[in-house]
């Protein structure tokens, strides 16, 4: 499947090393445009309407976000490239978007390419970059949502719903405080990365809790949260929680 591209970095070489490695590795993108002003990327966007859009975050006049911000309708997949933003990565994660790390590896190239083909297929992009700017607006972490791949699409959720994550067999069964449970296909390993900065901790390799939601902790190492689930505390994680929960 042929994607028209867009390239969008403010540095000159940088945007001759993404151009030089997606002609090498990724044949089947076909680039219509590229700039290194954030403004004019916004005309070049509407203007061409492509598929893909690789984009910088971090430029002078204007970042990537407000690139996006700028554009009325953005039904085209993202690839940002970043530097070092943990900010920006923690944001583009939680809404599904791709990115890349400069200085710019293969495989992650590749990849990055390949998800964004598959995506634009299934038609998600518009939606994807809404709520990432909704996201974005949202000071507290509790209220943004994530996206979570499952069976029929993907469900967008807010972060404050969910009650726990519970690990099954390489799945993860997300409890959430009104509505039925969701399996999803990622791990809990995954879970715990998109979540750990939040009000979540892994009180046993199983079980990812949201913390808001204990109802009460009982001296034989389970806690009880407010949907009545008993989970066990891991032995080497009991300290460390206690003393997390004593100080929220």
């Amino acid at each position: 499947m042929t994607v028209t591209a867009i390239l969008i970095d403010d540095e000159h070489k940088s945007l001759a090393i993404l151009r030089n490695k997606l002609k090498r590795l990724c044949p089947n993108v076909d680039i219509i445009g590229e700039t290194q002003d954030a403004e004019e990327a916004i005309t070049l966007i509407q203007e061409k309407q492509p598929q893909l859009v690789f984009l910088d975050i971090a430029m002078p006049s204007m970042n990537g976000f407000e690139v996006l911000e700028n554009i009325s309708k953005p039904n085209f997949e993202v690839i940002f490239v970043t530097a070092f933003d943990n900010f920006a990565i923690e944001a583009i994660k939680h809404c599904a978007i791709g990115y890349i790390v400069k200085p710019i590896d293969s495989q992650d190239l590749i990849q990055a390419v390949s998800v964004a083909t598959q995506n634009i297929s299934d038609k998600t992009a518009l939606q994807k970059n809404r709520q990432l700017i909704e996201n974005l607006g949202i000071q507290s972490f509790q209220q943004k949502k994530i996206v979570i791949p499952c069976q029929e699409g993907l469900e967008f959720v807010k972060i404050e719903e969910i009650i726990h994550c519970q690990g099954m067999d390489g799945y993860t069964k997300i409890h959430f405080r009104n509505g039925k449970p969701m399996v999803s296909s990622y791990s809990i390993g995954h879970f715990h990365k998109l979540l750990q900065h939040s009000d979540f901790y892994l009180i046993h390799k199983s079980h990812l809790i949201n913390i808001n939601y204990i109802e009460k902790y009982l001296n034989e190492g389970y806690v009880v949260l407010q949907d009545h689930h008993k989970l066990p505390v891991s032995r080497n994680k009991r300290s460390d929680f206690l003393e997390l929960v004593r100080n929220c």
